[in-house]
């Protein structure tokens, strides 16, 4: 069964960012969706023909992931978005980044000291279920880096393509949009 990009347009005249900038995007995570599809369609077809031994299909094996992970991504980051007030201060994920990083203040400073670095790609808060523990961590690439076995509780996006058209070079600009506007509501609901 093919996955199905979702509707985020109810993002659109998000405050921070320009509905250029979202349609943009939006059509970007379609083409993530539109790629899972078809690589998986075609490494099926690849078993099928039996023809696993290929580079071709080792190759489409390493770039399922790329695109898969592009897609849920996206699904995360723009779900965890437009949200309205601040975290819950007495709430579950405020206590536990008092546990783990003495205070939602400190954690803030590390995940946005994360999304300021150099390179691209995606900043996210974790939860390590084993050790009961949250993490801010960096994926540089959609496949690479995760954290294994965590589970995603935030997520930003910082590929050029997230922030570029209203934000030129200034990230860090981006990064006080993107906190505007989480739905911390989304976010601690994926603390498990």
């Amino acid at each position: 069964m093919p996955y199905n990009a979702k509707d985020y347009s109810s993002l659109i005249g998000l405050k921070g960012f320009s509905d250029t900038l979202l349609k943009n995007h939006f059509t970007l995570y379609q083409g993530y969706v539109t790629n899972t599809n078809k690589v998986a369609d075609t490494l099926a077809q690849m078993l099928k023909d039996v023809k696993t031994g290929t580079p071709e299909f080792a190759e489409l094996k390493r770039r399922f992931g790329w695109e898969f992970n592009g897609m849920r991504l996206h699904e995360l980051y723009f779900e965890n978005l437009k949200g309205s007030g601040g975290i819950d201060k007495a709430g579950k994920l405020a206590g536990k980044m008092e546990k783990d990083f003495g205070g939602v203040e400190l954690w803030e400073k590390d995940f946005k000291a994360c999304g300021t670095m150099r390179g691209i790609g995606w900043v996210v808060l974790y939860h390590d279920a084993v050790g009961d523990r949250l993490f801010n961590s960096w994926i540089n690439e959609h496949d690479v880096a995760h954290l294994a076995g965590c589970s995603p509780i935030l997520i930003m996006d910082v590929f050029e393509h997230a922030y570029f058209t209203d934000y030129q070079l200034k990230r860090a600009d981006y990064i006080e949009a993107f906190f505007a506007n989480i739905n911390w509501q989304v976010a601690a609901s994926r603390l498990t």
